[in-house]
């Protein structure tokens, strides 16, 4: 059952956070609602510009759809990551997408709100809610590339009049995530202070709380690492946020944690060990099958740590459903 964002956000403050999983395929696509399920927990489909562009929009569209059908008691929301100003518009007109991102970023502060504001605009006209970004997070997310000297936090003081200018519904504050596998050198903590001087900021501002996201989330499992690099990979010096850190980002309004880099990473160790293991072996189902029972249980122990586990029965009374 596709709900709304806001409704997903609403439940989840200062308890827990929504698990936001990027997805391309169909594997991925079951994997997700059945960990999901098996972890009784609400979930996020993020589906970026690339894996709307993969196949065809309509063709992961129509995916999730069938999975809507196949798994009825699955509660969650479709939303665009990292959309420009065009592909907002496109999947606002839709009618799909339960929220859309608009991130302008990389832009000047002023012009940030403006292009903000615009998509705000046209998604509120049609009951859609809209996820901006502060701040910017380094490393590399598809075709959204910021090296490590231009990556910054977000700005409290300015955080208070951006989202009273661009009337968003969710801000994603850089708070020193970053995207890929490559995201920390050493034992880094995230900023816990951005997020708490935000919350504070709105509320002497008279403002009601809104839900921060944090982007570039993936732990980057070393087990995980080493296994692919044991079945011939290269990724070295990877390391990712703590995993342990999720649940204490909630608590302070973090209602929304975006994982795409580890769900990669369990792909490519399915299928390096799979083929390693099986040289003579031409047919993809069997590799894909192995992923899906894997990604189901990779994502079921992040919902965990989300604490969004075991969350559904109490989500549906609050849902009326």
């Amino acid at each position: 059952m596709i709900v709304t964002t806001a409704q997903l956000s609403k439940h989840a403050y200062g308890k827990y956070a929504v698990g936001a999983y990027n997805i391309n395929n169909i594997e991925q696509t079951m994997g997700l609602f059945r960990g999901c399920l098996d972890s009784q927990a609400p979930f996020i489909i993020q589906l970026s510009k690339g894996a709307r562009q993969y196949s065809d929009k309509r063709m992961i569209e129509a995916v999730i759809r069938a999975a809507d059908e196949i798994f009825p008691e699955a509660i969650y929301a479709v939303h665009l990551d990292h959309g420009d100003e065009a592909t907002c518009y496109d999947c606002i007109d839709s009618g799909f997408y339960s929220s859309v991102m608009i991130d302008a970023s990389h832009s000047p502060f002023e012009e940030n709100i403006a292009i903000t504001k615009r998509v705000v605009d046209r998604a509120h006209a049609k009951g859609l809610t809209v996820e901006a970004e502060l701040g910017q997070l380094g490393g590399v997310e598809e075709d959204v590339v910021v090296d490590e000297g231009n990556a910054c936090l977000t700005n409290p003081a300015e955080a208070v009049e951006f989202i009273q200018r661009t009337g968003c519904d969710a801000l994603a504050a850089a708070i020193g995530t970053s995207h890929g596998a490559f995201k920390f050198k050493g034992q880094q903590s995230l900023h816990f202070e951005v997020i708490e001087q935000i919350e504070a900021n709105l509320a002497a501002a008279g403002m009601q709380p809104v839900p921060i996201v944090m982007h570039g989330s993936s732990s980057v499992p070393q087990e995980e690492v080493r296994r692919i690099n044991a079945a011939g990979g290269k990724i070295a010096d990877s390391c990712g946020v703590n995993e342990d850190e999720y649940l204490p980002a909630a608590k302070l309004g973090v209602t929304k944690i975006n994982i795409d880099t580890d769900g990669r990473l369990v792909w490519t160790r399915v299928h390096r060990e799979f083929f390693r293991d099986n040289p003579g072996q031409f047919d993809f189902r069997p590799p894909g099958k192995v992923f899906m029972d894997e990604y189901a249980k990779f994502i079921a122990a992040k919902n965990v740590k989300l604490g969004s586990a075991g969350q559904l029965a109490s989500l549906r009374a609050f849902l009326g459903k």
